[in-house]
């Protein structure tokens, strides 16, 4: 697969199916994505891959956390504080695509809580991922993180895998560092599920739209 045909491929899988991936793809993988470029080299990114049962256990966790009121909050501002045109449009759009594809309407409140839910299980793949980086780091390392991140993506397609990078697995931060042995010196970035995709998965089967280059670009 190619560079160009793999960025417009990449799409985010809610749905996998039961096979394992082995740790020697995984390897593979981020043996891959470490080439990503950062800003003198820093390479901010440190990882915990977790499968099988401390996936499992991690999961039922944050799960509990959510189904028990306990409100979920990142350790950094993901999204603005107030959303404004044409963001909230776009954010608005992306969810009412979701749940249509699921045929969830507005008002089923219990099985959109449910659709919610399984972020925290990392929609059930076999692999869930988690990034770290030394709270020291600061915005540039976030730029970084996101061409890692891409790259993690990206060589998981060769692969055959499929991916959903996920900012709801970083909302119960105190829950996931110490189940990891992280400590404060580290922020908890966000998360991605990793697997085989479901293609009879209905939550898999549509796209979100993207504007045309010539849209957000201005040639000088």
């Amino acid at each position: 697969m190619n560079v160009t045909k793999a960025i417009k491929s990449r799409k985010s899988v809610r749905a996998f199916t039961r096979q394992s991936v082995s740790r020697e793809i995984l390897k593979m993988i981020l043996d891959t994505a470490r080439w990503a470029a950062s800003g003198t080299n820093t390479q901010p990114w440190e990882v915990v891959v977790l499968t099988g049962k401390n996936k499992d256990l991690l999961c039922q966790k944050m799960a509990a956390a959510y189904h028990g009121g306990v409100k979920g909050k990142m350790e950094y501002n993901y999204y603005p504080v107030e959303w404004k045109d044409p963001f909230k449009a776009r954010r608005i759009a992306c969810g009412k695509a979701l749940y249509a594809a699921l045929s969830i309407e507005r008002e089923d409140l219990g099985r959109r809580k449910s659709q919610w839910a399984a972020n925290y299980r990392a929609f059930d793949a076999p692999v869930m991922i988690l990034f770290y980086m030394d709270q020291i780091m600061k915005t540039g390392s976030y730029l970084d993180y996101g061409m890692f991140i891409q790259s993690v993506m990206l060589a998981a397609l060769d692969h055959g895998l499929a991916t959903c990078p996920q900012a709801a697995l970083g909302e119960y931060p105190n829950i996931v560092k110490a189940f990891t042995g992280h400590g404060a010196e580290h922020t908890l970035i966000c998360g991605m599920a990793m697997g085989y995709e479901d293609v009879e998965a209905a939550v898999n089967n549509y796209r979100t739209d993207r504007r045309q280059a010539e849209a957000f670009t201005t040639f000088m």
